[in-house]
């Protein structure tokens, strides 16, 4: 690919290109993209991305910031090269992060019934029984089919042509779906030829096989034929508020905010102008503290109270259910491989990246003593906020960070730096490779499937390992081809 107004950095030989093979010729799933790329002038592409930019502004596709030196709205970085993955490829990473979140809605079903795990010694009693996220309020309460996890984001990277790592499991409420697709509704306006020369795995059924999944469960349980959905918000003030509006029109559903719902004899209804209207589904993107004021934070203005009467009557499906926070939890994350064998009886099909959890003396002592070649996280932590990249960090941060862990070690985990895989990105100087994770969205309902694209995040800055948008990443669209 010959696009470059000064010379591109290769990878280094130990990371993986993704586009190139180490003869610099294409790998198969991009060389139909690579002819293409071919007869392209770099002013097309300097335009083209221009154009995104511009769309993206006139949109007002933005995510929030917080804390004192970087707050605010801002747009949210695009890079108009896709990613692509082949049919036998993808396979690989939605059979595994299938059978992954089939395991977790079997471990969060047991942890607040039998417990089963924790009476065969598997998983720690301390682990569930201790955790802030575990909710006593749940035990022995059924969501309808058993499944609390309806929405996933497994957060996944490569390493070679074969080998993939799932990073985390965000199964509280999961972002970014909004993105993929506005980002694949941009390449299709920017790019319309390209998807006429490949066979692109479509994602704009999201919003509705969303819709369906839920409406099929609640379905299957109650025999609703006609059930009312709501996408409940925060409001505007909240980082995802455009998803939340977003999600909420394409799905052909309200957006509401607790101030629109109330609860009476166990159901819970929603004020318009032509009176209550029952509520059958809420897809809730507020975490647990804040959804019933009722039972968990008093203070709550966002939530709805006696929300929490509705779920344990069975009068409500919640989208994701209370209480998997649990398996949220970076240090629980350790345990998936095990649960995967427990419940399911099977081999993990994608590997966990090799975690060391402070609350072990003996991880802790190691991780104290190797911190600068590590990544250490907080175990509730989200958005790349909280954390420490240790070989890009100075002595002062280091050591700021270790007094944080001294103070309480039981809120870290922490994980060698790997050698992220890379695609070409467009950049000022032309094409370059920068590392990147994929965060693919798997839904269940009466089955477990896995939408065929996904939001790949990359890191813009050259030699970054940090893709989050929060802190100087951006995001490209991912092709799943059809054929082989």
């Amino acid at each position: 690919m010959n696009k470059t107004e000064t010379p591109q950095k290769t990878p280094s030989p130990t990371i993986f290109d993704e586009m190139f093979s180490p003869e610099k010729t294409p790998r198969p799933a991009y060389e139909v993209f690579q002819r293409w790329m071919d007869k392209v002038d770099i002013s097309i592409l300097h335009h083209k991305q221009a154009e995104a930019e511009a769309l993206f502004k006139r949109l007002g596709i933005t995510f929030s910031l917080y804390g004192a030196e970087q707050s605010g709205e801002r747009q949210i970085p695009f890079d108009i090269i896709p990613r692509i993955f082949s049919r036998s490829e993808w396979r690989i990473l939605s059979n595994g992060s299938c059978q992954r979140i089939r395991a977790i809605n079997a471990f969060l079903y047991d942890i607040y019934h039998g417990r089963e795990i924790i009476r065969a010694g598997i998983i720690p009693e301390s682990q569930i029984m201790g955790n802030s996220l575990y909710r006593k309020e749940l035990e022995n309460v059924t969501p309808p089919g058993g499944v609390y996890v309806h929405i996933a984001g497994v957060d996944i990277v490569r390493v070679s042509p074969h080998e993939f790592y799932v990073l985390e499991d965000n199964l509280r409420t999961p972002s970014g779906a909004s993105y993929m697709l506005e980002n694949r509704s941009m390449m299709m306006r920017l790019f319309p030829e390209v998807f006429d020369l490949m066979n692109i795995a479509p994602v704009d059924h999201y919003p509705q096989t969303l819709l369906h999944t839920l409406q099929e469960l609640l379905r299957s349980q109650h025999g609703n034929q006609s059930p009312c959905s709501v996408l409940l918000t925060p409001g505007v003030y909240n980082s995802a508020y455009f998803e939340h509006a977003f999600l909420a029109e394409q799905m052909g559903v309200e957006l509401v905010e607790g101030q629109d719902l109330f609860v009476s004899n166990d159901k819970v209804y929603m004020r318009t102008t032509q009176g209550s209207q029952q509520v059958d589904i809420i897809y809730r993107r507020i975490d647990d503290d804040f959804l019933d004021p009722k039972y968990f934070r008093k203070d709550s203005m966002i939530g709805v109270a006696g929300l929490l009467d509705a779920y344990r009557a069975g009068n409500i499906l919640l989208a994701n259910a209370l209480g998997t926070g649990v398996a949220d939890d970076k240090s629980t994350y350790t345990f998936v491989p095990k649960m995967i064998d427990f419940y399911l009886g099977e081999k993990p099909l994608l590997k966990n990246v090799e975690t060391y959890c402070l609350s072990n003396h003996e991880d802790l002592q190691y991780v104290l003593d190797h911190i600068s070649e590590l990544v250490v996280k907080e175990v509730g932590g989200s958005g790349g906020y909280g954390m420490l990249v240790g070989p890009a960090s100075s002595k002062k941060e280091i050591e700021d960070y270790r007094k944080r862990i001294l103070a309480d070690p039981a809120n870290f985990i922490a994980q060698p730096t790997l050698s992220l895989s890379t695609c070409p990105t467009f950049v000022n100087s032309g094409i370059a490779p920068r590392h990147v994770d994929l965060r693919p969205f798997v839904l269940s309902g009466t089955g477990v499937s896995m939408i065929p694209g996904g939001l790949t995040r990359v890191a813009l800055k050259e030699g970054s390992l940090v893709v989050n948008s929060s802190q100087g990443g951006g995001t490209k669209d991912t092709w799943i081809l059809e054929e082989e």
